[in-house]
């Protein structure tokens, strides 16, 4: 959570998010140590993430001012921002009771609860605002989000309403209020509040989104298209922008300009990962599979709990035959997903073909155990540990059982591992022969399809 904070304005920020520009902090503590000292050695100390020593600093504030709200709700601030929830909800607790009209501490408190999914808690602190201020507009936009999310959409619609009815030009609750109206199906309501949006606020990227949005959501791709274009002339560097131009054109089968748009949305921001999902399946469809291994090499590093990225790295790591990389790519997706043991005999086979077949048993006999013992899995595991000592019955057994499978995917998914278990084993012959059978059934969708593609490819084997 902290890598995603802009630390440096921290301090200045929480009085402007918070207080609404209320709370004023007194420039001179007692002796010659000023407040201000204080707060910038504090940021400069977060700003380096070391975090126990900034909070450490708030113990020296002189008094009066250590124990004065504002500093107290300061405190609480920064304790939230790097995941200290239960000491700032603690502080918070103890500014209430003492202020229990002081609204600063609500607000800080109902992003805690937002930032820890404790929805009611959120609803609760929004609604103690509105108790002491009926027209709070940021409370009410904050109730009518809250209740976007969760899918109420006639509280949400209500929340807006009432800031419209006292700030018709309030941007936020218009596009609130668009939203939940979009995703109520209100479609001609919702159109009327963009449209108005649009006019009072010309230069409003925003605006431009949601009503690509309403455009997509009735099917109207192209002035989608022609909305998404003018929010990004006129927010060059938002990165969402850029998703959502990079989906639709996705979605049009577009597929060069989509790519295009989500390296865009790499070069405004390298360190979010949603763009490399959609970047290295794109690069795969086009041809470009060492892209393509960059992207899911990336994606691994930057969520290593997305398995399916971890599975795309390790297959491009076999197709280039960087055993060792792949085996570690489908051990830890098979750690992330462990009820998808097929992850877990990719690994072996990639553990095999770095050179000692015998490597890998300790783990497969950690992983039999865990299988059904009527499962196809089951008998192609046993395969693997046997593989040093040829079991003709086994094979055969196997192969009866191929045959017999009715799910075609599956099947296909299967099959694969037979054709690498005669491939460690040397039998190129049969090996071939069922990567062969693997492209003539066409089975796209498993994960293995590409693989197989590369290495038919790579042997010149011919396909009906």
């Amino acid at each position: 959570m902290r890598k995603n904070l802009h630390i440096k304005v921290l301090c200045l920020a929480f009085l402007v998010l918070f207080s609404g520009g209320r709370v004023h902090l007194p420039a001179q503590g007692s002796g010659n140590l000023t407040i201000e000292m204080v707060l910038d050695q504090i940021v400069d100390l977060l700003t380096d993430y070391r975090e126990e020593e900034a909070i450490a600093l708030f113990d020296i504030i002189p008094l009066p001012e250590r124990n004065s709200s504002y500093i107290r709700l300061l405190e609480a601030s920064v304790l939230s921002s790097i995941g200290r929830f239960d000491q700032a909800r603690t502080i918070l607790e103890q500014v209430t009771r003492a202020e229990p009209d002081n609204i600063d501490a609500y607000f800080i408190l109902s992003a805690i609860e937002g930032a820890t999914g404790r929805t009611r808690q959120e609803q609760a602190a929004l609604e103690q605002i509105i108790q002491l201020e009926p027209q709070n507009e940021e409370a009410l936009i904050g109730l009518g989000n809250l209740h976007l999310r969760n899918r109420a959409m006639q509280n949400a619609i209500r929340y807006f309403d009432r800031v419209i009815s006292f700030n018709p030009r309030s941007s936020s609750a218009l596009l609130g209020q668009a939203r939940a109206l979009r995703m109520n199906s209100q479609w001609d309501e919702a159109e009327s509040i963009l449209d108005r949006t649009i006019e009072l606020f010309p230069n409003l990227a925003e605006a431009r989104t949601e009503r690509s949005r309403y455009h997509w959501g009735r099917g109207q791709l192209v002035p989608a298209l022609a909305d998404l274009d003018e929010a990004r002339r006129l927010a060059p560097q938002d990165y969402w922008i850029s998703i959502d131009r990079g989906t639709l054109l996705l979605e049009m089968m577009l597929l060069e300009e989509a790519l295009e748009e989500f390296n865009r949305a790499i070069s405004i921001n390298p360190g979010e990962f949603r763009a490399y999902i959609f970047s290295a399946g794109l690069k795969d469809d086009l041809g470009d599979p060492d892209g393509a291994a960059h992207d899911y090499a990336v994606l691994s590093r930057l969520r290593p709990e997305y398995y399916f990225a971890l599975e795309g790295l390790g297959l491009h790591m076999m197709r280039q035959e960087k055993w060792e990389e792949a085996r570690d790519a489908f051990m830890e997706a098979y750690t992330q997903s462990p009820e998808d043991f097929l992850y877990a005999l990719l690994g072996v086979v990639a553990w095999m073909k770095m050179g000692d077949i015998t490597a890998p048993r300790d783990y497969i006999n950690q992983v039999i155990p865990r299988l059904r013992r009527d499962s196809l899995e089951w008998h192609m595991f046993r395969l693997y540990l046997d593989l040093t000592n040829r079991n003709y019955i086994a094979e055969r057994d196997m192969v009866t059982r191929l045959d017999r499978e009715e799910n075609s995917d599956y099947k296909a998914r299967m099959l694969f591992f037979m054709a690498q278990y005669y491939d460690i084993r040397e039998n190129t012959t049969m090996a071939n022969n069922y990567f062969r059978q693997i492209g003539e059934m066409n089975t796209r969708r498993i994960p293995e399809w590409r693989l197989n593609e590369w290495i038919l490819a790579a042997r010149g084997i011919s396909v009906r």
